[in-house]
């Protein structure tokens, strides 16, 4: 079967990568509805295509329900990221996806604005909420 394009395939199995754990401690105050916004001005990852780096801002926000997400190994799950060849679509979606199931919080949302690349400047966003669910995160 011929390919469709030169990515074809490289992104198979973005969902089955090992990556550190995320961890979390008990949110005392459940009964309020805060948010909380962690943002990082050195994200980076490899382009799958090129194996050259890619930079980015990464924003996470969320209003946390039992659990909020430690941030030390938060930091070394990103870390991870350096040496993994992904799409920023792919990126923030995983991203999201792996502190869902972390912390399962009532709401979340993750933007990645990445630097250009090739003339192009891609921000990158998704959202989950607790009451719509996400169906991948689910399964």
């Amino acid at each position: 079967m011929k390919k469709t394009s030169s990515y074809e395939g490289l992104q198979e199995e973005v969902r089955k990568l090992k990556m550190p754990p995320i961890e979390t401690w008990k949110n005392v105050y459940r009964d309020r509805g805060y948010t909380v916004t962690m943002h990082t001005p050195e994200f980076t990852c490899i382009c799958p295509k090129t194996g050259l780096p890619d930079f980015a801002e990464l924003t996470v926000e969320y209003i946390p329900d039992g659990a909020c997400i430690e941030l030390k190994s938060f930091k070394e799950y990103l870390v991870r990221f350096r040496d993994t060849g992904i799409f920023h679509e792919n990126a923030v979606n995983r991203i999201l996806d792996d502190l869902v199931t972390a912390c399962r919080p009532r709401w979340m949302k993750v933007t990645g604005t990445f630097n250009v690349r090739g003339g192009i400047k891609t921000t990158v966003s998704s959202e989950h909420n607790q009451h719509q669910g996400r169906s991948q995160i689910d399964k």
